[in-house]
Order: C-alpha cells, then structure tokens, then sequence
C-alpha cells in the first residue's frame, strides 16, 4: 500500500506541537523523528517510520535551521520522492523571518485569518509582497520536487496567538485540509516526478 505523506517545512518545538494538535484533530498521522532544529534522525530512521505508520496520509516535519540551500530536512525530502511506496501529495512552506534567504513557488496561501490569497505570507501570517512565494528556511527544494499542491504558511503554531496548539492549531489544520482536498487531484506522474527531481539521491 502506497503510504501518502504530507511535508512541513519547520520542526521547531512549536511547530511539533501545532502539528501534533492538527492532526490529532484531523486523523491524520504524524512522524516527529525528522523534527527538531535542524532534523537529527537519519534517513532510515525516518523511512522506517514512515513506513510504520498506521494512518492513510501521515504529516512530516523538516527543518534546515536556516541553512542556505538544501540542508539534510530537504535532503530527506528529495530522497522521499524516490521511495515507490512512498507519495508527497502536498507540502506545507512555512515562512521565516528572514526574506533574503531560500524562497518557493506556492499553490496558493493562508493568512492567520484563514483567509486564502493569491499573495503569499510573512512569518505572522499577513500577506507579504510578492505573488504565490514564500520565503522560509527549508523550501529551497520545494520547486523541484513538483509536489502536487503546496500551500504557503505562517510561522506554525504562533501567529499571534491565533494557530496556538491549545485551540488546536487551526490555521495549520484548514491548511492541511486544503491539501487533502486538493492535492490528491493534482498528482504528477510517478516516473515525471521522480525523473526531475535532483539525481544525486536517485537509487541504483
């Protein structure tokens, strides 16, 4: 059975328990090895539990701690889209703090409101400059994956209050639900996705 994934593009102490509320709320399952800030587990720790996973769409957390370019969470990303029993249907980038580093093209996005825009979001979840981008840490990669559906997100669990995982963290929760909806009905051909993304982590 091929296991459906969900990739967060933050692992910091918050970010886990905004993730841990929302799909809690949602049924979804949720894998915390690859949390962290930076991600800490090898990849076949996180492989070996992603693939234990009990759930139909289980949530994975990734954190580069603002390394320029491709750090080992967005490694583990690219090495995920070559597992065959393995399917990214969305993702989602969370913005940063910091507009000059990594940057990704986004679906569309989601404001602390929970309001969707064409605009992408800053770090407190209000509309940034700069049409269907977001800038964050971990989403340098994110482009090249061609993953089906991502949507552009504030920083998890904070956003003045209003994602805080005591309420349930419902602005990453409606994120998440747009990406079930929606990211099924956009997969990519398997053998495409897995052609473009970058070489270097292909199997033998």
């Amino acid at each position: 059975m091929v296991k459906r994934i969900i990739c967060v593009t933050d692992g910091d102490g918050v970010a886990v328990k905004a993730v841990t509320a929302a799909t809690r709320a949602l049924g979804l399952g949720c894998v915390l090895q690859s949390a962290g800030n930076p991600t800490d587990c090898t990849y076949d720790q996180l492989l070996e539990n992603v693939m234990n996973s009990q759930y139909e769409v289980t949530v994975i957390l990734f954190d580069d701690a603002g390394q320029p370019y491709e750090g080992r969470g967005e490694e583990y990303m690219i090495r995920l889209t070559y597992e065959h029993e393995i399917k990214i249907i969305g993702a989602l980038a969370v913005a940063s703090a910091e507009r000059s580093g990594d940057w990704t093209k986004v679906d569309i996005s989601i404001d602390r409101y929970k309001h969707l825009s064409e605009w992408g979001v800053d770090k407190e979840g209000f509309p940034d400059i700069e049409e269907n981008r977001i800038h964050g840490d971990t989403v340098y990669s994110l482009d090249q994956l061609q993953i089906p559906y991502i949507v552009g997100i504030g920083d998890l669990g904070k956003m003045g209050g209003r994602d805080d995982p005591k309420r349930g963290s419902p602005v990453t929760q409606t994120a998440l639900q747009l990406i079930l909806k929606r990211g099924d009905t956009n997969v990519k051909n398997d053998r495409a996705l897995r052609e473009n993304v970058n070489t270097k982590y292909k199997k033998e």
